[in-house]
């Protein structure tokens, strides 16, 4: 008999359903079943075909768009009107992943470049890398598993995902609709667990030639260290997102975007705006106008319509994140707002001026707070921003445009968002964490790229 695993509401802890978790013999039946479908090259789906798989998969899914937007908001807190967006992200995800399938191919390479190079015509093709694992994070618990799932599908790899076990039921959900759209079921498969190291026998197993992960720096440069020779991964972590506030900036009409960026569900993005340096002359007045349209954000049930602000994922990180904020008020820094809604939700809150050494500033919060530091000069305020060993999305607000060049080039980032916060993103643009915060490049397109082959063919016409 398979294990039980209970999936709880995030909001109120009630249990939304049991679901089976696998064991050490059904991961091990699986990883069979997606190395034999890759060994089968006679099984290969033609590309029109998987093609006409993510297209089927985008129309069920947008066919399905309140019932899957009222799991995510149940299961992983996230309020109704931005999981309702996240759907829609996804079901572009994979007509996106089909369209990259249109240019996805090899090139020609050049011969008769040197006497013993010619009467050769010599060209590359695109085959799929092998079994991928992919291992995923609560925060978008149905996007995220598209970003994962659709390259691997498109490019033809057979594909194992394990979604975080806070959040099963959107994954689950998700992987019926590939295998109602024809997929079978070897091609794309989930393993829903509570243990860890059923987790990593799935990312170290000879068998996976890819992992992609998405979750804590920690565990992710943990199992890199652990794959086997040859198999080549994608990490993405977090980090603590920086935002440089010019004091040419218009505070009127870039406090609530900054606001979205900070709090947007909850704060659990890897790239949310954390940390914001704001130019001393205009401190004052950006923290009075910011910290109002935070103090009006909605909070509560996530499956409400009204509600901006959600819970957190579980009460441990409530706690976790109540700490963090108490030990930089004890250390001097000035809190506005905060307080606790319940066990599983914070109210937004703001720190002014916590100490460089507080958790605050050198950590990833991944909760609903923010931290304002003031400064004048803005050379040493990018080099407090860059401090620190991880580095992924960062922002600068400002009409100079001087001042928004010079952030945006020296500014330690994957990405740096002129006059926008640091938790943009679409689906099709790269994102990639520096230093500890990833290794390899998301997105779709990209990460179709990291789930190749080139193979290339080279033929010799001496008549």
């Amino acid at each position: 008999m398979r294990l039980a695993m209970k999936v709880y509401q995030a909001f109120d802890r009630a249990i939304i359903q049991e679901i089976a978790a696998d064991d050490e013999k059904t991961l091990e039946r699986k990883l069979q079943w997606a190395a034999q479908a890759f060994a089968d090259k006679s099984g290969w789906l033609p590309t029109h075909e998987r093609m006409a798989v993510l297209r089927k998969v985008s129309a069920s899914l947008e066919a399905n768009r309140d019932r899957f937007a009222l799991m995510i908001a149940r299961e992983g807190g996230k309020p109704l009107p931005d999981a309702v967006i996240e759907v829609t992200r996804a079901i572009d995800g994979l007509l996106n992943a089909a369209d990259e399938l249109r240019n996805f191919g090899g090139k020609e390479i050049p011969m008769g470049l040197t006497a013993a190079s010619t009467n050769r015509w010599a060209f590359t093709t695109k085959e799929p890398i092998g079994a991928v694992a992919a291992i995923s994070a609560f925060n978008h618990p149905l996007n995220l598993i598209v970003h994962q799932i659709a390259p691997a599908i498109a490019v033809g790899c057979p594909v194992i995902i394990k979604p975080a076990s806070t959040t099963p039921i959107s994954c689950i959900e998700l992987v019926k609709l590939f295998h109602e759209a024809g997929l079978d079921e070897h091609w794309c498969q989930t393993l829903v667990t509570e243990d860890n190291s059923l987790a990593e026998r799935l990312a170290t197993d000879p068998r996976i030639a890819f992992l992609s992960f998405i979750g804590s720096a920690k565990v992710g440069w943990y199992l890199k260290g652990m794959l086997p020779p040859g198999t080549r991964c994608a990490l993405e972590h977090g980090g603590a997102a920086p935002v440089i506030v010019d004091r040419s900036a218009d505070i009127e009409k870039i406090a609530g975007t900054i606001v979205k960026g900070g709090y947007y569900h909850a704060g659990q993005v890897c790239v949310s705006a954390q940390r914001l340096f704001v130019h001393e002359e205009i401190l004052s007045s950006f923290t009075e106008a910011f910290a109002a349209k935070v103090a009006a954000l909605r909070v509560g049930d996530p499956v409400l319509k009204d509600t901006e602000v959600g819970p957190l994922i579980l009460p441990r990180e409530v706690d976790r994140v109540s700490a963090w904020i108490k030990e930089a008020t004890d250390a001097g820094a000035q809190e506005i707002g905060g307080g606790r809604l319940s066990e599983t939700t914070l109210h937004p809150s703001i720190l002014l001026d916590p100490a460089p050494d507080a958790k605050v500033s050198k950590l990833e919060v991944f909760g609903p707070l923010t931290c304002i530091y003031g400064y004048s000069d803005l050379d040493k305020a990018i080099s407090i921003a860059n401090s620190l060993p991880f580095a992924f999305q960062a922002s600068v607000f400002s009409s100079d445009i001087s001042v928004a060049l010079k952030a945006a080039r020296h500014l330690d980032a994957s990405a740096v968002l002129v006059n926008d916060h640091t938790a943009f993103r679409t689906d099709w643009m790269p994102f990639a964490g520096r230093r500890q915060s990833g290794y390899g490049v998301g997105g779709i397109p990209w990460s179709m790229e990291e789930m190749a082959d080139d193979k290339m063919v080279v033929f010799n016409h001496v008549s």
